[in-house]
């Protein structure tokens, strides 16, 4: 039983789950090396490395790159409210939960924001979102890039032509894709992209990073009104992370070490080898999970997320009997669906230094054995097999952390 008096000593999991994600044995010592105090010499000159790498793993020049004080969650309450103000238009594209909390905090500046929305496990329609803006002069066209509550993966590249024919603003949540997925913002045009700490970076969580462009910038700085959080207005932190280091508040120290290694470990690797290691993963898991008999969530493969699997749980099983069955027996921690789906599907996240053959294959053997127990039928071993085919029959040896 527990006791608050004890020694602090948690299980040790294996964190496979839509984030957080294991973190290297590389950032835990980074989070136990000694605090200075945030505007100490040392402590603001070190902050120009954690932004000038950011800006690497964004593929950005923007000025304003930096990590926010708080979850994914605070960096989408940060991209939006410091653009709307009140009586403004904007369009939020809406495929999951997380791209729906996007379009409820901006439903909270004042602005009017129109919806276009696509079915769950599916991608929203650029030509929908066309015709939503058609005659309307629209801020900004906001969607998620990967949407974890459905493991789905939305192409950008449309809707940034779509925002340049209404003249829109167009912010991209990265919180599941930042260095595990194809992300160039420069290349890409994204004029305000966040992330989270605690994903394919296998950072602990509570940093948001953001990277803002000029345009964006200026519109900042020409509000009439201003910002509705004090909190994430970023005309305050923009001063404390740029040339003046102004205090604004005090950020997590130690969390910033942390980041600072997590992106170390990143531009180690390389970007291409850190995509490449997610996408050979995440294909050994689909193809393992199929060879058991499993369907995946989204039928289109070209819409499937590298970085969070949705696998349909089987008529007759029970998902969370069977996720309790990982966590208890195996120490595996994965997740189940939300909202509409809850009980439809599992929800497994391959990131960072969680995205490894070795935690693959044994998910595989573990979640087979657990599914045979429970009376599925299953031919012994394929999933298995498949998955060390995938490997096999792949020229492609991954960088970054395996076993």
């Amino acid at each position: 039983m527990y006791n608050p008096m004890d020694e602090l000593n948690p299980p040790t999991r294996l964190m496979l789950t839509p984030g957080p994600s294991c973190v290297d044995p590389r950032v835990y010592r980074a989070l136990a090396t000694p605090m200075v105090g945030h505007v100490d010499p040392w402590f603001t000159q070190f902050m120009g490395g954690v932004q000038e790498m950011m800006r690497d793993i964004f593929q950005t020049e923007n000025e304003i790159t930096f990590p926010v004080s708080g979850s994914g969650s605070g960096g989408i309450e940060a991209a939006v409210m410091n653009v709307l103000e009140p009586g403004d238009e904007a369009i939020v594209c809406v495929n999951g939960t997380f791209s729906e909390r996007m379009a409820e905090i901006a439903d909270r500046s004042g602005a009017t924001i129109h919806r276009v929305s696509a079915p769950l496990g599916g991608v929203v329609d650029p030509d929908d979102v066309r015709k939503a803006g058609l005659g309307r002069k629209i801020k900004f066209i906001g969607l998620t890039h990967g949407e974890t509550s459905t493991g789905v993966l939305t192409n950008l590249d449309p809707f940034r032509k779509v925002a340049d024919e209404l003249g829109a603003l167009f912010i991209v949540d990265a919180v599941a894709t930042l260095a595990g997925v194809p992300l160039d913002v420069d290349g890409e045009r994204i004029d305000i992209c966040f992330s989270g700490s605690q994903k394919a970076m296998s950072a602990p969580p509570g940093m948001a990073p953001i990277t803002v462009s000029q345009s964006v910038e200026d519109v900042i700085r020409g509000r009439k009104t201003r910002v509705q959080t004090w909190y994430f207005d970023l005309t305050s932190t923009m001063n404390y992370w740029g040339r003046e280091r102004t205090y604004h508040h005090t950020p997590p120290v130690s969390l910033i070490y942390a980041i600072h290694e997590a992106m170390r470990l990143v531009l180690e690797e390389g970007l291409q080898a850190r995509w490449d290691r997610h996408l050979l993963n995440q294909t050994a898991l689909v193809t393992g999970a199929e060879a058991m008999g499993l369907s995946m969530f989204v039928s289109n493969p070209a819409h499937r997320l590298p970085t969070v699997t949705a696998i349909n749980i089987p008529v007759g099983i029970d998902g969370a009997k069977v996720r309790s069955r990982l966590l208890n027996e195996f120490q595996i921690e994965i997740a189940g669906g939300l909202g509409p789906i809850k009980t439809k599907i599992w929800r497994i996240g391959l990131m960072g230094y969680s995205c490894q053959r070795g935690n693959v294959l044994l998910l595989l053997d573990a979640l087979e054995r657990i599914l045979l127990d429970e009376g599925l039928k299953l031919s012994l071993g394929a999933g298995i097999a498949a998955a060390t085919s995938v490997y096999a029959n792949t020229a492609f040896v991954p960088a970054g952390p395996q076993r």
